[in-house]
């Protein structure tokens, strides 16, 4: 079945730096486009980033544009993203995603990992 297995979350100062990773196994992983979601209290879910399958096309939400860079390896089956410049804004849970047939469907989801930004 699939698995994603998320990893890197943390508490970090604002200004502060982490890299998520995310595993997949179960599925043809180059053969699908990949997204973080973010959770936060209180908040509506936000689709943060996506890249597609040979990594050509990616997309930001507004908020995280210019500070967080999506990427991945799909000799290892492994998404990443990069978060910079962190605001206590992006403190949240962080999913790793499987898309579906667009972008803005999602088939699989990971268990999460918790990013808290705090001085």
């Amino acid at each position: 079945q699939v698995q994603l297995v998320e990893s890197g979350g943390g508490l970090v100062q604002p200004g502060g730096s982490l890299r998520l990773s995310c595993v997949g196994s179960g599925f043809k992983f180059d053969n699908f486009s990949m997204s973080w979601v973010r959770q936060a209290p209180g908040k509506a879910q936000e689709r943060i980033s996506t890249i597609d399958k040979t990594a050509r096309a990616t997309f930001y939400h507004p908020s995280v544009k210019g500070r967080f860079t999506i990427s991945r390896d799909n000799a290892k089956n492994t998404l990443y993203l990069q978060l910079t410049s962190l605001k206590s804004e992006d403190t949240g849970m962080y999913y790793c995603i499987k898309n579906g047939r667009t972008w803005q469907t999602y088939d699989a989801w990971g268990q999460g990992t918790q990013v808290t930004v705090s001085s």
